[in-house]
């Protein structure tokens, strides 16, 4: 498999992007060919210095860079030459088969929509964020920010997208699924939920257990919760918070509130496009850059973009 990652983007790019690499080399079963995505005469140095030197690292020049606080779409048409723009050219003309960045995230979403397209049937790609169990498992929580109004056809969507990256990814056999309400019962919460439950309740694709609440997000209740993009941005933020708050409190070392730390899962795919891409946090560190290549490793093995356009042919 083929993997590219952008080699600029990120707060502390192109340093923590090699440390990175350094890391996935360092298991010695990992055998992804990498192609790195940078200006040659920065990144370069860095491979050098930290002996990142492999028959499968590839280091392909980029002299451009599009900044945090660019246009995405005017960015990418008139730099070319930059990390993300030729990173979505080799994944569109196929060679690579994913592609990671911790750059500009507008740029991202937009090089995944129009480069390599949205799978047909779905109407808007989702991206999904991790959710620690109290139990040990994992939670998704879908809309986690891409799509901040919503209509129920669409969460209904975002439901069977979730379902299938719990299966294939986090290798949870049948995920339960909950909608995100403000009460239990049938019926409750704003037009859009009240709209989305019979949706989901006859949605075969997913194994759907109703609405959940806020205090069920870190329980076993459900494996994958369904919302709106502003209800879940706003639930990644505050979920976020968590780990930043136990380091302040002196729980730093606790097993489960270390589980909140970002750099443990990477970063995010976009779910709902043809093929892998995975978007990073800006602060990603060199932990962080070798679990969005895994991410991506297992994408690709998982075959789950061609299992998401398969069901939605149906």
């Amino acid at each position: 498999m083929n993997i590219g990652l952008d080699m600029m983007g990120g707060d502390f790019a192109p340093l923590e992007a090699v440390k990175g690499l350094q890391l996935y080399l360092s298991n010695g079963t990992r055998t992804a060919s990498l192609f790195c995505i940078g200006d040659e005469s920065l990144v370069k140095p860095l491979l050098e210095e930290y002996r990142v030197d492999a028959p499968n690292i590839h280091l392909v020049h980029a002299p451009e860079v599009i900044g945090y606080h660019e246009h995405p779409t005017k960015a990418l048409k008139e730099k070319q030459r930059s990390s993300i723009a030729i990173g979505f050219h080799l994944l569109a003309t196929g060679k690579i088969d994913a592609f990671i960045s911790a750059g500009n995230t507008g740029a991202m979403l937009v090089g995944a929509m129009f480069s390599i397209k949205t799978i047909e049937g779905i109407s808007r790609p989702v991206i999904a964020t991790v959710l620690p169990k109290i139990n040990g498992g994992t939670g998704i929580l879908v809309d986690a920010g891409l799509n901040s109004d919503c209509k129920p056809e669409q969460l209904n969507q975002f439901a069977t997208l979730g379902s299938l990256y719990a299966k294939y990814i986090f290798n949870i056999p049948n995920p339960k699924t909950g909608l995100m309400n403000v009460g239990e019962e049938e019926g409750k919460g704003n037009i859009l939920a009240q709209a989305a439950y019979p949706l989901l309740k006859n949605n075969q694709q997913i194994h759907f257990i109703g609405n959940i609440e806020g205090r069920d997000l870190f329980n076993d209740k459900a494996d994958v919760i369904v919302c709106d993009g502003f209800t879940g941005n706003i639930i990644l933020k505050m979920a976020e918070s968590v780990y930043d708050l136990s380091k302040q409190r002196g729980f730093g070392t606790d097993a489960y509130f270390s589980r909140f730390h970002y750099e443990n899962y990477g970063g995010t795919p976009v779910l709902g496009v043809a093929k892998p891409v995975i978007i990073g946090h800006g602060i990603s560190t060199a932990k962080a850059f070798n679990n969005m290549i895994s991410v991506a490793e297992k994408m690709i093995e998982s075959e789950l973009c061609s299992k998401i356009t398969g069901l939605f042919k149906l």
